[in-house]
């Protein structure tokens, strides 16, 4: 009889846990960062953009009650409480983050999404904990991106970097060029940024040969070739187009080497990471005219110190990091990803745009 007692306690206690468990709300935590020169974001103006809101969030899933009831919202700025925050912590919505001791901080994390599509700046990512999974933004730059991209090719195409040189140096020179049919644009990089990109020019009749790392098809490339054959194409290239991730297989891709094998007509746009391509050796080249032009948006750096020789360098355009982030419009994106894994979270299946730990990316 003692025995069928003390059973019959230990089963309520345990139905007892089990139902707290079950009424437990899901702890998300949202990390904001105030601006920094040489941190994200760099500027008030990415400040106001990028910051995501409880308000934010909740208006996200207002038409979503049954996540919306489940879940419990608490937001905070830099690192100031991030312990204190992360302490029940099971979801980090975030950029960055302290990652030392993570798993003693927060036991309960089980989930981290980056509202970026790039995650660099949390390599190497041996810090990741068993069962612990990353996810990225990925896809939420792709409409801006494209029309960034095409903007930029066609610049080039129309010798724009050319007549931006002369016009600072008060030359009136007529520079004609042709329409874009025909012309070879080599994609490194065929992710959302690249493809987005790539469907537009296509469009316009260009021959476009994508580079990935599996030579995997992708619409809007003519054809597609691994990584390890870029060297193939290198020659024939109109325009090259950069829009890969910086990994350690990416680091210094575009060297001199390479660079030296782009024809002298050859225009090149970067929108993946500068980490990707030597800029003292394209700064040399666009200086010797041995290319016919860049336009550069990443920069290691950024703000791009004002001492860097890029900003004297001719046939060359920087733009301030903005090539994919819509005006206003980045956080819904961004959460319209999240909520998708939020769902699949709650639902116990596979995340999409999960990060691999061993590529990083």
């Amino acid at each position: 009889m003692k025995e069928t007692i003390v059973l019959l306690k230990i089963f309520n206690k345990w139905k007892k846990e089990e139902t707290l468990a079950e009424d437990r709300k899901i702890k998300i935590h949202i990390k904001n960062n105030h601006w920094a020169p040489g941190s994200f974001p760099t500027d008030a103006e990415g400040e106001k953009n990028f910051t995501i809101t409880k308000e934010h969030l909740e208006n996200a899933l207002k038409d979503l009650p049954e996540i919306k009831d489940k879940i419990e919202i608490f937001v905070d700025w830099d690192e100031d409480n991030f312990e204190k925050s992360m302490a029940n912590s099971d979801i980090l919505l975030a950029w960055n983050f302290p990652t030392k001791n993570l798993k003693k901080i927060s036991p309960n994390l089980k989930w981290i999404h980056v509202v970026s599509a790039g995650v660099e700046h949390l390599l190497p990512l041996d810090w990741m904990f068993d069962d612990l999974v990353l996810t990225n933004s990925s896809g939420a730059h792709a409409k801006k991106a494209g029309e960034y991209g095409l903007m930029a090719v066609l610049m080039l195409q129309n010798h724009m970097t050319k007549i931006v040189t002369n016009q600072k140096n008060k030359e009136f020179v007529s520079l004609f060029s042709n329409p874009i049919a025909g012309k070879t644009v080599v994609v490194v990089g065929t992710g959302s940024l690249g493809s987005s990109m790539a469907k537009h020019v296509k469009s316009l009749g260009a021959n476009v040969i994508g580079v990935n790392k599996r030579g995997k098809k992708v619409e809007g490339c003519n054809e597609v070739i691994t990584i390890e054959n870029i060297d193939d194409v290198l020659p024939n290239a109109d325009f090259l187009y950069l829009a890969v991730p910086e990994t350690p297989d990416t680091k210094n891709l575009v060297n001199k080497e390479r660079l030296d094998m782009l024809k002298p007509t050859c225009g090149i746009v970067n929108v993946g990471r500068q980490s990707v391509m030597d800029y003292e050796v394209l700064a040399d080249k666009l200086n010797n005219n041995e290319l016919a032009g860049a336009i550069l948006d990443v920069f290691t750096h950024e703000p791009l110190d004002k001492s860097s020789r890029l900003w004297d360098t001719p046939n060359l355009i920087l733009t301030p990091h903005v090539s994919s982030d819509d005006n206003g419009d980045y956080v819904r994106l961004t959460l319209n990803i999240f909520i998708k894994n939020l769902k699949l979270f709650i639902e116990n299946k596979e995340l999409i745009n999960q990060i691999d730990k061993n590529l990083g990316y």
